[in-house]
């Protein structure tokens, strides 16, 4: 049994669900995200009690996993067009910093040329400190995606920690090189 699958979507106030064949569109305040699921799985909204369920056609271990990914699909669409998510990063480094130009991200990183990676429809990126980046958006997908593009720019260095890191990561650092004295 699904134990994620079976557990109701609650809909908070503002937001408005629409399930057409196998594709739900949720709308509300902080935007719009459109999730597809497989056409196996029905998707019901109960207006009364202000709650989607996602039911499976039988018990096949497959259509238990097709269902408990609908669910976590389309709560993470409500919980992000409600609330949004965020994601912030760290950049580390003696010189290494980045700056929002446009629809851009100038991230200079220790490379001869910096860094610019243009920002996605759908995300919104802040630099309140030269060392810190804050992304938001209302798509979960998209905004981890995009973080992770960031972060390969530059991961952080096993031995200096240097580059750039989710913020509150903890990095085990290796001891670099000990020389023994002589004998």
């Amino acid at each position: 049994m699904s134990r994620i699958g079976k557990k109701a979507i609650p809909i908070p106030q503002g937001v408005k669900v629409s399930i057409e064949a196998n594709s739900a569109q949720v709308t509300g305040p902080k935007g719009t995200v459109k999730e597809t699921f497989p056409t196996s799985i029905k998707v019901e909204v109960d207006e009364q009690n202000k709650v989607i369920k996602v039911s499976r056609p039988d018990d096949e271990k497959q259509s238990k996993a097709y269902q408990g990914l609908t669910r976590a699909l389309i709560n993470n669409a409500v919980v992000g067009v409600s609330t949004g998510f965020q994601k912030s990063l760290e950049i580390f480094g003696t010189g290494y910093n980045a700056k929002l130009k446009a629809k851009q991200l100038e991230i200079n990183i220790g490379f001869t040329q910096p860094q610019i990676v243009p920002i996605p429809e759908g995300i919104t990126a802040e630099v309140p400190s030269p060392t810190k980046i804050i992304l938001k958006s209302a798509n979960r997908q998209l905004l981890g995606q995009f973080t992770e593009n960031v972060r390969a720019i530059r991961f952080p260095d096993s031995y200096k920690g240097k580059g750039i890191r989710m913020e509150g990561q903890e990095l085990k650092l290796k001891q670099g090189k000990s020389f023994a004295s002589g004998g």
